[in-house]
Order: C-alpha cells, then structure tokens, then sequence
C-alpha cells in the first residue's frame, strides 16, 4: 500500500456538543495551512494559544495549537492539533476552513494507517489503538495498552527469530551435505524443533486469552418457559433488567446485558422460552432465541430442579457450542448449591451457588486473568498464529517420517512469512484496507 502525499484533516474527539474539540491534521501541506489558520508556525510541541481564522481572516474559535513537525509525530508527517471549543458548528466550520486551505477529510483509520505505512508502529499496535478505545473491561483496557506497547509483537518477532534460526541450522546442513549429517540425531536441531514448537503453544494460548479479552464472550440463556432465565440475568446483571413474574412466556424479546467476570466482558443473552404451541407473538421470541444461540459462545440451558422430569429433550440446541445444565430453584428442591458432575446447581432467588455459575462461564471461556501480562488479540491473529504451526508441524512431519530437510526449510518459510501477517511484514493491501476501515474518523 502506498503512502498518500496529500494532507488530511479530521475531528478526532467524539462528534457533538462538549467542553472540548480536538481538530487534527496531518501532511506535507500542514505547516503553510498552520501560517494561514494561525498567523504563524507554533513552537514545536509546545501548547500555544491561538486565534483560529479562516483564509480570509475571519474569526472561527480560539483555543490551544499543538504542532509536531515530521518525522517527530504520530503519523511521521507534520501533525497540526487544533484545541478548540466543543461545539458542532464551531467545528465544522474549523474543518471546512482547513480543507478550503489544501486538505482533505480522512478516511477512517488513515490517522493510524499513515503511522503504520511511516513504520511509527506495526499492524498490531496500530489495531491495539482501536481495542483500547472499544475496551470493554478495565483489564481488556490494560491488555490492549500492553499490546500498543509492543508486547504482543514482541512475541511474534521472537518467534519468528526462532524459526530464522532453525531454517538457518535445515538449510547449511542441506548447502554442505558431505558432512552427512543425520537430521533425526542432530541433537542441536531436535533442540531447537522443541523452542519452536513449545513457544507456538504458548503463544496460541496467550492469543486465544487475548482474543476473548478484546471480543469478550457471548452467552445466551435458554430453558423452559418459567425455569428461571430473567430471575438468573437479574442476579447476574446486579439490576432488574428483565420483567420477572409467574406467568409462563413473560419473555417475548432478546434481552442483552454485559456483565463483568474477573476482567472478562461477558455478554448475557436473556431469551424466550422454549416449548411447543407458543401463541404467535411468544413464537416470535423463540424464533430470536433460535437465532441469538447460532451467533452464541456458549449456552446456559436452565431448568427447574423441582421439575421431576429432568431428562426432558432439550430441543433446538445447535451443535457445535458448549451447553452447561444450571439447576435453577434450589432453594424450593432441597439441593446443595455449586457445581457437580459439569452442571450447576444454584437458587436465582437466593443467590445461593452463583459463584459456581460464574467460575463456570470464566472457564467455558477458557479465561484465566493474567494480571499486567494480559495482550489483547484479534481472530485475524489467532487464525495466522494457527497457519503458521500448521506449516511448522507439516514440515516436522516431513522431516520425520522422510528425512526430507527441503520441505521442512519450506515450511518454515511459509511458517515465517504467515506470522509476518500478524505484525504487517507481509500484508495485502486489501487487508490494510479493511483492518483501518474499521476505526473511527480521526484516528
């Protein structure tokens, strides 16, 4: 992807009305739209109050100039910040003004992008930029500031320095095969095959954490009408969020609620109940219910354990997603509150066993806090980090059952050159493109 040479401009706060605006621009033009706006270039990264006018000399704002000249930037270019007062009008008119100047509005994303294409910061820390913004939890916050840090590349480029090194040791013994090395007794090589295959472990399963942190994980809660389900999102939710009352088929609609377990956002899906000869409104319900499980993580199938028929079919469950039992009403059955045999026994009314509910989602997602070690990752990530140690075990394969030295040096190529679209060494333009459309204007 090539670097764009004209200037752009846009709001980097959040549009309406506010004490503050933040107008930026970026680009070879910046320092001749600065002369014009302001009357003249402000001292280098120094907060400077300035008049804001247009080209002919008309008041827009007054405010704070910040200016950060190239390559000392965000983006590597000339940045401008223009620190005004928050109101649309106001900074519409700022905008407009710039672009009558030379500049044009970004794109989304191309803030970020520009700094990614001056190699300011690779592709993994440029999304981090955006997971921090959406951050969810405090801890998915931390993680993804960890991964703007550099923390998750870190890893990807110590991985990759091992396979270089192992591809190096494959590739002189295949260069210089009158040493008739035997590859499957080279004890230096077998080392070095277990560094690489240990750290593509540790790494996937960082990653996967990393994942559920930044996306957080979906749970819907489904059962019988009456068993429990709005009564359970309540309790979890810590608020009435759902019209509970004794009447089967109270819920009609999806209900949505996020809640917070050990630094995981975890997103609650409250649904109608399921039964046979719904009136036609309730089957409405059902059929969202059926729709919410197929976009689901996992599912909570509650169930009434005063109902003497507990081997009732539990019906429209799609496959492919983790179901736990929770025994709801405990408190009216008799039975002790936690988790037994993978099913979860607990009183919504009481609160009674909801710890164990909890423990049960953290693990269904197969979340552990890590603490400040935590980096946020995304599916693009965990899906490059899998094709690289499929190439890797294809070519450790090879190597095993064939001797054959030349595939395993391929593979490792290939092994290199997927991790290398984690970080952007190796990336199509396309997906640039999608990754920064993603952001917000002005980032």
């Amino acid at each position: 992807m090539e670097l764009e040479a004209d200037t752009i401009v846009a709001q980097a706060t959040p549009p309406g009305v506010g004490g503050i605006a933040i107008v930026r621009i970026s680009g070879d033009q910046t320092e001749v739209i600065a002369r014009t706006l302001l009357g003249s270039l402000p001292e280098p990264r120094t907060a400077t109050h300035r008049m804001f006018r247009d080209r002919a000399g008309a008041k827009i704002d007054a405010g704070l100039a910040l200016y950060f000249p190239a390559p000392a930037s965000f983006t590597g270019e000339s940045v401008l910040e223009l620190h005004g007062h928050g109101g649309p009008v106001v900074v519409s008119l700022l905008v407009d003004a710039v672009v009558e100047l030379g500049a044009r509005h970004a794109e989304p994303g191309e803030f970020s992008k520009r700094a990614f294409l001056n190699d300011k910061l690779d592709l993994v820390q440029a999304e981090a930029i955006a997971d921090l913004i959406g951050s969810g939890t405090a801890q998915a916050a931390r993680a993804a500031l960890r991964s703007l840090s550099g923390a998750f590349s870190r890893a990807v480029d110590a991985l990759a320095e091992q396979l270089v090194k192992l591809r190096m040791h494959v590739e002189s013994a295949i260069d210089f095969p009158e040493e008739e090395i035997d590859f499957l007794s080279d004890a230096a090589l077998k080392k070095r095959i277990e560094e690489c295959d240990a750290a593509f472990r540790a790494i996937q399963a960082e990653a996967k954490q990393g994942r559920v942190l930044r996306d957080g994980y979906r749970v819907v809660i489904v059962g019988k009408p009456n068993a429990g389900k709005s009564s359970l999102l309540n309790l979890l939710s810590g608020q009435d969020a759902a019209i509970v009352t004794e009447v089967a088929g109270t819920t009609r609609d999806i209900l949505r609620e996020q809640i917070d377990i050990d630094g995981l956002a975890v997103e609650l899906v409250d649904t109608a109940g399921l039964r046979n000869d719904p009136d036609r409104i309730e089957a409405e319900g059902i059929r969202r219910a059926r729709a919410a499980l197929a976009e689901a993580d996992a599912a909570l199938w509650i169930q009434d354990a005063t109902d003497q028929d507990q081997a009732e079919h539990r019906e429209n469950l799609p496959d492919g997603i983790p179901v736990t039992i929770v025994h709801n009403k405990i408190d009216q059955s008799g039975h002790a509150p936690g988790l037994v045999a993978g099913e979860v026994f607990l009183s919504a009314e009481t609160g009674a066993g909801i710890d164990a509910l909890r423990r049960c989602l953290r693990d269904l997602a197969g979340y552990e806090n890590q603490g400040e070690g935590a980096f946020t990752a995304r599916r693009r990530h965990i899906r490059a980090l899998q094709k690289a140690a499929d190439h890797f075990a294809t070519g450790k394969k090879a190597l095993e059952e064939t001797r054959a030295g030349e595939l395993l040096a391929e593979e490792l190529r290939l092994a290199h050159q997927a991790l290398g679209e984690i970080t952007g060494a190796f990336s199509a333009d396309d997906l640039l493109g999608k990754i920064f459309s993603e952001f917000c204007i002005g980032k």
